[in-house]
């Protein structure tokens, strides 16, 4: 098996293992992050009604990234703009699924740029 494969199956199963704990409801959505090599995505999700509250990306028109999209700047700015909508879709206590990627880099910008922005994990 080459180490691409592997790398993934890891991640898979942290993320098995992270859903299996972490599970969004109406009072506290899941903030659920997936990070790719040139973008980030994030969405609020209600996993009772299987609804997705707010999301953000690094290719959403309405935010403009400058020096590219897969750096800690384009989290932070994706980070601030999730805060924003979930606070308009009234939310404002997430639990946070970091999808079995490690809580550093990018994902622990975009976290530190959320509660920032006003969402409490």
């Amino acid at each position: 098996m080459n180490t691409s494969k592997q790398k993934q199956l890891r991640r898979s199963r942290r993320r098995t293992g992270t859903r299996k704990r972490v599970i969004g409801t109406p009072e506290r959505p899941r903030l659920a992050v997936f990070r790719s090599l040139n973008h980030i995505y994030v969405q609020v999700i209600d996993d009772m009604a299987g609804t997705t509250l707010a999301s953000a990306s690094t290719r959403d028109k309405a935010l403009s990234v400058s020096g590219g999209t897969g750096n800690k700047d384009a989290a932070k700015a994706v980070g601030a703009a999730i805060a924003d909508k979930a606070k308009a879709a009234g939310v404002s206590k997430v639990v946070f699924d970091r999808g079995g990627f490690r809580y550093h880099g990018r994902v622990q910008v975009l976290a530190d740029a959320a509660r920032e922005a006003g969402l409490e994990f």
